[in-house]
């Protein structure tokens, strides 16, 4: 069986077409869609991109690979010790050894592991193309190696390849040759002035007074990318410039399907659409980037085309972990998922077009934020509890909660209103929390060394300088608060 996985970074699915998004970003994925099952609550166990790809390539969440950062101890897998033989835990029991124990030839075009130092990642790959840029390639620089791997081993059988694109991540750097797609298509209703203007009056990185960092950053070299979002104008110009990373990714895409096509073996192997994370933009005031355990940053789209399974347009509602997916395809080959992954392949309800998930699930944040989220559903609505143990300088309270059905952008904290739903929500963590301590092979939870390192690792150390930030732009009483909730960190 042939095998290809799109992996298109910072993805979020409510900005697809498919997903239902008002806007034409994705016509080719659109398409694809139309003939494969998409499902809608996916949810990576760890942001953002190095703990989430770890998870999905090993099986394992970040509580038990130890990466739940990106920088510090926890960036890096545990130390296997003195019973580590020629092989480490990733060689053995990854994902893409999984895979080759199947017969499968198996390769990457992708910048992510020298991006993050993710060496563990490489393990079990053929071949590995590195397109070069660390992550700031735009899809014409990455694709095309593609189409020219398709080209000279696409005939053959049995082969996995993993294509990353990372179009839709700041900064937006879509070629300005390629136009203004959707310069006269409206912006999401939901996203007013008087939103914006809440979100300027407050603050936190990568809110629209620092919208792409802890302090001002400018990237004149970066046009689609404002350098504040000052106005409803700006705020158009931020939504344009996602959305057209989207519509460029998309294209390419497309390429990819029309050379599988030409080839003749599109309609007899697996194709899979997903994304490493999502990205807010706005919502808890956090634009343009995955800093939280929430709704947001965490909910991916999943898109699976399988011969002989997905006929037509089907739509899977049911909570996933995104390796579950990957245990899925394990197991629907005839594979076995290792012992030691968290992923739960949901194969039987697959094949039958049923749904098979889990109650809830919980995932992490520990690189602009620590924190993990609880999604789950009460009475037919979904919720998300957010439970913040450091809160990256934003304004964020130690436990929120969300109704998404409602609330879909997360805009009104009900967490006070609903005491009984945040009860439920905590002890669906205990029990999380526990399962994970009785599974683990250390004694630490990694989320906790990111906090005794001095916090997540984009703010680590930055905060004298975020306070003069706040003060010099009118913003003291933010200064003072977050004096008050970090004083040790002074």
């Amino acid at each position: 069986m042939r095998l290809l996985y799109i992996d298109i970074d910072s993805l979020r699915p409510d900005h697809l077409g498919c997903y239902g998004y008002h806007r034409d970003t994705s016509p080719n994925i659109d398409e694809f869609a139309q003939d494969a099952t998409r499902f809608t609550n996916v949810y990576i166990s760890d942001a953002p991109c190095l703990p989430s790809r770890t998870a999905l390539w090993s099986g394992r969440n970040g509580f038990h690979t130890g990466v739940v950062n990106h920088g510090g101890v926890a960036s890096q897998p545990y130390i296997e010790g003195r019973e580590r033989g020629h092989r480490d835990v990733f060689s053995n029991t990854g994902w893409m050894q999984a895979l080759q124990t199947l017969g499968m030839r198996t390769a990457t075009i992708s910048p992510f592991g020298q991006r993050h130092a993710a060496w563990h990642w490489y393990a079990n790959f053929n071949e590995i193309y590195n397109s070069g840029k660390s992550g700031m390639e735009t899809a014409d620089e990455v694709v095309p190696t593609a189409l020219d791997w398709l080209e000279r081993n696409g005939q053959a059988d049995n082969w996995f390849l993993h294509v990353n694109v990372w179009d839709p991540h700041t900064p937006f750097r879509t070629p300005m040759e390629y136009g203004e797609p959707f310069e006269n298509s409206p912006i999401p209703e939901w996203m007013t002035e008087d939103v914006w203007q809440k979100c300027w009056d407050g603050f936190g990185p990568h809110s629209p007074q620092e919208p792409n960092g802890v302090v001002p950053r400018p990237w004149p070299e970066y046009p689609r990318n404002p350098d504040l979002i000052d106005s409803m104008s700006e705020v158009t110009r931020w939504f344009n410039g996602y959305d057209t990373g989207i519509h460029y990714a998309d294209m390419w895409v497309g390429k990819i399907f029309d050379k599988l096509k030409d080839m003749g073996i599109y309609e007899e192997m697996i194709v899979v659409i997903s994304a490493d994370h999502g990205e807010n933009i706005g919502e808890l005031n956090v634009w343009g980037d995955h800093q939280t355990a929430d709704q947001i940053t965490c909910n991916v789209p999943l898109i699976i085309r399988y011969p002989g399974i997905t006929d037509g347009t089907r739509v899977d509602t049911a909570l996933h972990y995104h390796y579950d997916w990957a245990a899925t395809i394990i197991d629907l080959l005839g594979g076995e998922v290792p012992d030691n992954w968290d992923g739960k392949s949901f194969a039987d309800a697959f094949k039958t077009g049923s749904e098979s998930g889990h109650e809830y699930v919980v995932v992490s944040q520990g690189t602009w934020a620590c924190q993990r989220g609880v999604r789950f559903v009460h009475e037919s609505d979904d919720y998300i509890c957010l439970r913040t143990y450091h809160d990256g300088y934003k304004n964020f309270e130690p436990i929120m909660l969300f109704n998404l059905t409602s609330d879909p952008y997360e805009q009104h904290d009900v967490a006070a209103t609903y005491p009984e739903l945040v009860n439920k929500a905590m002890a669906y963590l205990a029990d999380w929390y526990h399962q994970q301590v009785i599974t683990g092979t250390n004694d630490v939870d990694p989320l906790m060394t990111v906090i005794r390192e001095g916090g997540p690792f984009y703010t680590r150390d930055r905060l004298p300088e975020y306070i003069k930030h706040l003060k010099a732009t009118g913003r003291a009483h933010f200064a003072d608060m977050l004096v008050t909730r970090h004083s040790s960190e002074l």
